[in-house]
Formats: structure tokens, C-alpha cells, sequence
């Protein structure tokens, strides 16, 4: 038992982890879109690669609940994704590590 709470305890950690590098992509991706990079960039491509499935479905639920406002070009579906990962790190990330105290 002693083995199995400590490998959820590094998969807690890791998914945490991934959960930080994908907010800091979704972040260095917004602030792109401010710059207008060269879309021929390999990192550049890597970013909008990465991101857009998650960001095209946030986008598509937003807009259903909250209309675009007229004259407004803001993208925030970027914000709701952070909350959703920041959710995410608090709820998911914490319970496993409390599972696997529990399991030693």
C-alpha cells in the first residue's frame, strides 16, 4: 500500500505540473495574439497547436452562454481556460494528494 500512495502522489505532482506549463502556454498565447508573431515560427506553431483545441471549445460554450458584445474584439476564453486549470490544481491535484496520504 505504502508503493500505490506514493505513485499517486507523483501522478498528483505531475499532473500539477502539466497543469502549470499548459496555463503559462495559454497565457504566452494570449499575449502573442497582442504582437502579431510570425505564424511561420516552429514555437509559434507549437502554441497554436497545443492550445487551440482547448481554447476552440472554450470559445464555442462562451459565446453560447455570454453573447459577444457589439464592437468588443476581446477573446476571454483565455481567462476561463486559466480559472478551469486554476480549478483544476486546487480540486483535482489536492484531492489525489490527500488520497494518497490516506492510502499509506
Amino acid at each position: 500500500m505504502f508503493v500505490m500512495g506514493n505513485f499517486i502522489n507523483a501522478l498528483a505532482h505531475v499532473i500539477g505540473f502539466a497543469l502549470s506549463i499548459y496555463m503559462w502556454m495559454i497565457i504566452i498565447r494570449a499575449l502573442l495574439s497582442w504582437v502579431n508573431p510570425d505564424p511561420y515560427n516552429p514555437i509559434v506553431q507549437f502554441l497554436y497547436k497545443t492550445t487551440e483545441p482547448v481554447l476552440y471549445y472554450a470559445r464555442y460554450y462562451i459565446r453560447r452562454l455570454f453573447p459577444p458584445l457589439a464592437g468588443a474584439g476581446i477573446d476571454i476564453s483565455p481567462i476561463f481556460v486559466i480559472l478551469l486549470i486554476y480549478f483544476l490544481q486546487i480540486f483535482l491535484v489536492r484531492t489525489l494528494v490527500e488520497f494518497s496520504v490516506m492510502v499509506r
